[in-house]
């Protein structure tokens, strides 16, 4: 059984790391710099670091920020967040990053997905999607009409029996397509990770969406990291058991001092749960 790893993700907006609720009500949670280092003397596998705003702001990924974090940790560092080329992947890997996560460029240019792969290895391309629960979906709310672009297959988009729809910049745009078969096609075309988020959850510290979460690791033949809702310790665990996550994410628990990783990582061992050594 392959270790179970243990993942704090940096939102970063303006240089600083934040965290809200379903994508909204950003609240300072730091500098980047300094919880990257922290995370990793805490025993994080690894870390996530997101530009939240780059996609929206129509900008690359702030790479300075990047070089800054990379040269402080010795632990996998995956970043996303404005990704629109696989030039773009070239980039954040020479700044430091090990992985990258593309979300709204896959959706619009799949083949960035291949391309990625190609050139870098299926282990360096991560797709991130991000999902939200039909019934309680509002495209109007978004402000944003539904797109669905060109040249995503016909067997990914939404039928009479999806329960979850793909947003895209940052939570604001809905696309008509199934998470579920977009991460299965994401994963053929060379994504060797999953970064799957819950718009409903994050935040909310109410539990991973279990259902979305064992839909996709069922789906795909690569890694799934489940993001969105962890609260409390069990929560983690029913991610990598009922929800079969090969990682799981948090942030707000985090970063406000509620929970420590090595807290996580030590319920999940005494549980019979294989996880990575805490430092």
């Amino acid at each position: 059984m392959n270790a179970k790893r243990v993942i704090p993700c940096l939102d970063v907006k303006d240089g600083r790391v934040v965290k809200g609720m379903s994508f909204i009500g950003l609240q300072d949670a730091g500098d980047p710099v300094e919880c990257a280092r922290l995370y990793e003397q805490m025993g994080a596998d690894e870390l996530v670091l997101l530009d939240i705003m780059a996609t929206y702001e129509g900008r690359g990924t702030i790479l300075g920020i990047v070089r800054d974090v990379s040269s402080q940790i010795n632990i996998p560092l995956a970043v996303g967040g404005g990704i629109r080329s696989a030039d773009d992947f070239a980039s954040l890997l020479e700044a430091g990053a090990s992985k990258v996560g593309v979300n709204s460029a896959a959706v619009r240019k799949p083949e960035i997905i291949r391309e990625a792969a190609e050139r870098f290895g299926s282990g360096c391309v991560v797709l991130a999607v991000d999902a939200r629960r039909i019934n309680d979906s509002c495209a109007e709310d978004s402000g944003h009409k539904t797109e669905t672009p060109p040249d995503v297959p016909a067997s990914c988009l939404l039928d009479e029996n999806s329960k979850y729809e793909v947003y895209l910049d940052g939570g604001r745009t809905p696309t008509g397509i199934d998470p579920v078969r977009w991460s299965a096609y994401g994963a053929q075309l060379g994504a060797g990770e999953i970064l799957l988020t819950s718009m409903d959850r994050d935040g909310r510290k109410d539990g991973y969406e279990l259902d979305l979460t064992r839909a996709v690791s069922e789906a795909v033949g690569v890694p799934v990291i489940a993001s969105g809702g962890a609260g409390e310790l069990s929560h983690f665990y029913d991610a990598v058991t009922e929800g079969k996550a090969d990682a799981v994410l948090a942030a707000s628990l985090f970063h406000f001092g509620e929970l420590s990783v090595s807290q996580v990582k030590e319920y999940l061992r005494e549980r019979g749960v294989a996880v990575g050594m805490t430092a």
